[in-house]
């Protein structure tokens, strides 16, 4: 729908409302009879729709997208030019000229300001639907006004929130921009012959007090996750002409990055056949026919599928029997106990087994001492890493080098 007053896209994701307010908005909807009801909050010139009860789809709405309403129907009511409600809406000369309401196909609405505690103006209450609502009257005004009077006290909160998500989204967008983060590189390297097989590409952070896990959890949170991670991926892309023969070069991304453009940028790189992609298991997936052809397409082109820190979220086994990965990474977690406890060693022997099933090969992540490396060795892992076997660095030719196991590193600054 092309207009200047319908949805224009989310900014960013919004905060969670709490669920009173969506308590509320449902209560509106039921007792109104209306098809949506939502709150949102003016920014600048625009009203972000932050919570909706309801289904927005008929009217090109979503939640978190944002509305120009300095001309239409949204603006007219905040500035008291149009009443609170108006059943119906193709009927009534004050609303027969609005472009937003023909372009939202609004047949009725109710909309209300809603202050914050101190007072501010924060947003509009209100409730829209595609046909004519005759029967609305001054009890539903009284209810509305009602309830954006309750809104007050939860308002003021969703706005601190609000607040906090786009310092979050401006500084991660400035570092997707800018550039303003480099790349190390850690081997994987083969237990029998000490050879790196791969290198993995891990994010490095310039000048900030935040480490790159809690900086790719807070790129999600706002919805800039993958492009976070894209960055971060043609970053690392560009030492695959430097690498040897016979090593790969492996990336982190999440499924939704998979979904987001990924795969054209993998097969951009001119060596698809010499990458490998790790997935993250904590993203939930749901029977998702658009990630199993995008492996597919990965795997047509001899990109290698990894499932990464099996063994620590609730979604490992469930990735691993969907997408048959090429190799299978075990978590630190389970590798630190293999040497001393039996239950450690019972789940690698476990997903070694799964492993040879669907014709996998296992990594085992974390190596730092030689005990650890004995015991994933004794338990016929193929592979290793970890800081024992090589320290992330900037330094190709380093990274690449064949290992010789140093002395044991324990509580060494983890990269992501």
């Amino acid at each position: 729908m092309s207009g200047r007053h319908v949805c224009l896209g989310p900014q960013s994701e919004v905060p969670e409302p709490s669920a009173a307010v969506v308590d509320l908005l449902g209560l509106l909807r039921r007792r109104t009879g209306m098809d949506l009801a939502w709150l949102g909050r003016f920014d600048g010139q625009l009203l972000v729709l932050q919570a909706m009860s309801g289904n927005p789809r008929p009217f090109g709405l979503s939640p978190g997208c944002s509305v120009r309403y300095e001309e239409g129907l949204f603006g007219q009511v905040r500035n008291a030019s149009l009443p609170p409600l108006i059943p119906d809406t193709r009927r009534d000369p004050r609303t027969e000229w609005s472009t937003s309401v023909r372009e939202l196909g609004v047949g009725a609405y109710a909309a209300m300001p809603v202050l914050d505690a101190s007072g501010r103006l924060y947003g509009l209450l209100g409730c829209l639907n595609r046909h004519p609502r005759p029967s609305l009257g001054e009890r539903d005004g009284r209810l509305l006004w009602l309830l954006a009077e309750f809104l007050t006290g939860y308002v003021s909160d969703l706005r601190e929130m609000w607040e906090a998500r786009s310092r979050t989204w401006s500084r991660i967008q400035s570092m997707i921009d800018e550039g303003d983060f480099t790349i190390a590189y850690q081997p994987i390297v083969d237990l029998r012959t000490g050879r790196p097989v791969a290198l993995e590409a891990l994010t490095r952070l310039e000048n900030s007090p935040h480490g790159p896990g809690s900086l790719f959890t807070d790129a999600a949170d706002v919805g800039l996750g993958p492009e976070l991670e894209l960055a971060a991926i043609r970053r690392a892309l560009t030492a695959l002409p430097e690498l040897p023969g016979g090593v790969r070069l492996a990336v982190n991304a999440s499924p939704s990055t998979l979904l987001n453009g990924l795969v054209g940028v993998l097969l951009e790189s001119g060596a698809p056949e010499r990458l490998a992609v790790e997935i993250t298991e904590n993203e939930y997936l749901d029977d998702d026919h658009d990630l199993i052809a995008s492996i597919g397409t990965l795997r047509d082109h001899d990109v290698r599928i990894v499932v990464d820190d099996m063994g620590t979220c609730f979604a490992g086994l469930q990735l691993v029997l969907r997408l048959r990965p090429d190799v299978i990474k075990i978590d630190r977690f389970i590798v630190r106990g293999m040497p001393t406890d039996p239950a450690h060693q019972a789940v690698a022997a476990g997903v070694t087994t799964i492993a040879q099933a669907i014709g996998s090969r296992v990594v085992a992540e974390g190596i730092e001492t030689t005990a650890e490396l004995t015991a994933a060795r004794d338990a016929s892992l193929d592979y290793g890493q970890g800081f024992l076997l090589g320290t992330p660095t900037s330094n190709l030719r380093i990274a690449c080098a064949p290992t010789t196991p140093r002395p044991s590193i324990r509580h060494a600054p983890a990269a992501t």
